[in-house]
């Protein structure tokens, strides 16, 4: 089978600096591919072609997209199209703000990006490094950049592995910022650090502990509730219930991950089987196959699995 690249410029961005990525996809995929000129040559198995051809058709879309394809980008769709060779519509499952443009790189998370644009509330459960977090800061940035939202407010439990505030040195902001910190990391990727400051500094972009929603509805606003595996029943309760007209919540959180005192249900476990019949709420259950951070990673998460399961 053989593809052709109509326009040069482009082949550095899919082929990848001495074709890694080509040469990549040949060992994921157990394919030969040979580039000549503007064209690429694959033979192999009627299947493995098959999956190769939609790799580098997805690698052409993300550079008319203005996506970089690098070695990530890469093996996220090497994994996609491993499970599956249907195509993920990423033409409408894309989250784009001024500084980027977020492609899944997994069905978990095209699905996941999918719900927040179609339901009121989301959650994303899972392990570390699957996404969950980023991509749901990335839609905030991109419903505050077009308008379909008037604020973003993100929020986490301020007591995580036993550590009370009280406790703590320091004044209210230097205590809650390290548990905030991925947050902000997350939205200052997405969005100008000069539009995030001016966003905090008017509150059309509030990023808070989880103790500070009560008592609040929320209406118009994009709201994250993260590390919600360490909420309470009354605290997840709490925040299910600010939800207002025109308001997207996502709730992430790692059930694995629980840091509350034994005695103590966690509320993400609660209200995920509160809320596993309802209408305009989304469940999306990440797993080591959705893991986009270094690949060791997935080795650790199934490693761990494997322990905590005996």
């Amino acid at each position: 089978m053989n593809i052709v690249i109509n326009d040069s410029s482009k082949l550095v961005n899919i082929f990848g600096k001495n074709d890694e990525n080509l040469r990549l996809i040949e060992k994921e995929v157990s394919v030969e591919i040979i580039p000549h000129g503007n064209t690429i040559q694959i033979s192999g198995e009627n299947s493995n072609v098959n999956i190769a051809k939609s790799i580098i058709l997805d690698m052409v879309e993300r550079d008319n997209l203005g996506v970089n394809n690098n070695i990530d980008e890469v093996s996220g769709s090497i994994r996609v199209r491993n499970v599956t060779t249907s195509k993920i519509e990423s033409k409408k499952n894309i989250i784009k703000t001024k500084i980027k443009t977020i492609l899944p790189r997994s069905l978990n998370q095209d699905e996941y990006i999918n719900s927040i644009y179609n339901n009121p509330l989301t959650f994303g459960v899972g392990p570390a490094g699957t996404g969950k977090t980023y991509l749901a800061v990335a839609a905030a940035a991109y419903f505050l950049e077009s308008g379909l939202v008037d604020k973003i407010i993100l929020s986490r439990p301020a007591v995580e592995a036993g550590e009370k505030l009280g406790f703590l040195p320091g004044d209210l902001k230097e205590k809650i910022d390290p548990y905030l910190r991925p947050l902000y990391d997350a939205l200052y990727d997405c969005l100008p650090s000069n539009k995030v400051q001016k966003g905090l500094d008017n509150n059309t972009i509030e990023i808070a502990p989880l103790a500070f929603m009560r008592g609040r509805t929320l209406e118009n606003a994009f709201i994250i509730l993260d590390e919600a595996q360490n909420c309470n029943s009354i605290q997840m309760k709490m925040f299910l219930t600010r939800l207002g007209i025109n308001s997207k919540m996502v709730i992430t959180g790692d059930p694995t991950q629980i840091d509350l005192p034994s005695n103590i249900k966690s509320g993400l476990l609660e209200a995920i089987q509160v809320t596993k019949n309802m209408s305009q709420t989304r469940q999306i259950k990440f797993s080591s196959d959705d893991v986009v951070r270094h690949s060791l990673v997935k080795k650790i998460i199934d490693a761990y699995d494997k322990i905590l399961k005996k």
